[in-house]
């Protein structure tokens, strides 16, 4: 069993049937990220370079052949970051680099495959609400995906020029403590082990074939 089971308790999570307020017992101060504002920006990179680093194996057979590349984690490093707010507004123009490492992999002169790290850069200039001034202060975070279809490998510096698909997620978050009803602690069902009966299948076949006989009188 698990929570996504159907372990059904009213201490588990899941849909709720009935009065949401039966059940509530204690009011709970949890530490979370709280979102203040997010956007998502999409953006096809053309004629990108893509310079290579850590590859391995170390000592490719020039030239080498694009395979493919994507994001390797699901995150943006933000630098140069730029918070200006707009007056009498809540808004603020938000500038940032977000570089999203990327893992490209390849063969060489010699047909092996190899890997090598790489990224890609992207500068971001948009307009977002801010919180106002405060002890705890806010983050600009990025969350970041990309995919590289197709790439030409340019002799001069040993990189590769492609074309790339990229998704970022702009976030205003800020670290807070926040008061919410509780149901109360959650109970932990037992998890299921799994297992690969081979003669499961067997053993629910019928005895017999069934329906009725060929035969005819």
């Amino acid at each position: 069993m698990s929570f996504f089971s159907n372990f059904s308790s009213d201490h588990c999570p899941g849909p709720i049937t009935g009065n949401p307020l039966n059940g509530l017992c204690e009011k709970v101060c949890i530490q979370a990220e709280k979102i203040f504002d997010a956007g998502i920006i999409q953006t096809r990179l053309e004629n990108y370079t893509l310079t290579l680093t850590d590859l391995t194996p170390a000592d490719p057979t020039y030239p080498l052949t694009f395979v493919s590349a994507r994001s390797v984690t699901g995150t943006g490093a933000v630098s140069d970051l730029s918070v200006e707010r707009q007056p009498d507004s809540c808004c603020a123009r938000v500038q940032a680099t977000v570089t999203v490492p990327v893992e490209v992999v390849y063969t060489d002169a010699s047909g092996r495959e190899g890997k090598a790290n790489a990224a890609i850069t992207l500068s971001e200039d948009v307009l977002m609400y801010v919180p106002s001034a405060s002890v705890m202060p806010f983050t600009v975070t990025a969350v970041a995906s990309c995919v590289v279809p197709e790439g030409a490998f340019n002799e001069s510096d040993n990189s590769f020029t492609v074309s790339a698909c990229v998704t970022c997620i702009l976030k205003v978050a800020m670290q807070v403590e926040l008061l919410v009803p509780s149901y109360g602690y959650c109970a932990i069902p037992p998890a299921q082990e799994y297992s690969q009966e081979i003669c499961s299948g067997f053993f629910e076949l019928p005895l017999y074939p069934q329906g009725k006989g060929c035969c005819k009188k």
